[in-house]
């Protein structure tokens, strides 16, 4: 069988589709964040210096998309800015507390998530499954 056949596009495309739907509405219930939101706040908490470049690019997305995914972060006093100790051209990007305390919440979704995930799928495929979209990404990466 081919992709073609099996329809690999399409079966990826929905089952993301849904995952991230599902995803999003229980976040927003519990956390009031959305997953691209929860994925920004990650990146800041785990790391030093981050600035808005970095994130736009470890997301593979356009600045200007970060931008506007940095304000309203702002706006809901879920990160703050500051100019950068080691380059004051630089913004910084850091966590306030009632950032660290929503992302906090959004993590017990993400269980709810993975537990449907543990059952749709056995654990023996999951760590097949896992190899194959990795070897998906790496397919489609800037760098082939």
């Amino acid at each position: 069988m081919s992709a073609s056949n099996e329809r690999i596009y399409f079966l990826l495309q929905m089952a993301a589709h849904r995952l991230r739907k599902k995803a999003d509405n229980v976040l927003l219930d519990q956390a009031g964040l959305t997953t691209a939101q929860v994925a920004v706040l990650n990146l800041i908490a785990k790391g030093t210096e981050v600035n808005q470049r970095e994130l736009a690019e470890r997301l593979h997305q356009n600045e200007s998309a970060m931008t506007a995914m940095v304000q309203r972060l702002l706006k809901a006093n879920l990160i703050t800015r500051h100019r950068s100790k080691k380059d004051g051209r630089n913004w910084v990007l850091e966590m306030t507390d009632n950032g660290r305390t929503t992302l906090d919440r959004a993590h017990i979704p993400f269980k709810e998530i993975n537990t449907r995930l543990d059952r749709a799928i056995s654990s023996k495929d999951t760590k097949k499954l896992a190899a194959q979209l990795n070897e998906i990404i790496d397919a489609f990466s800037d760098n082939r």
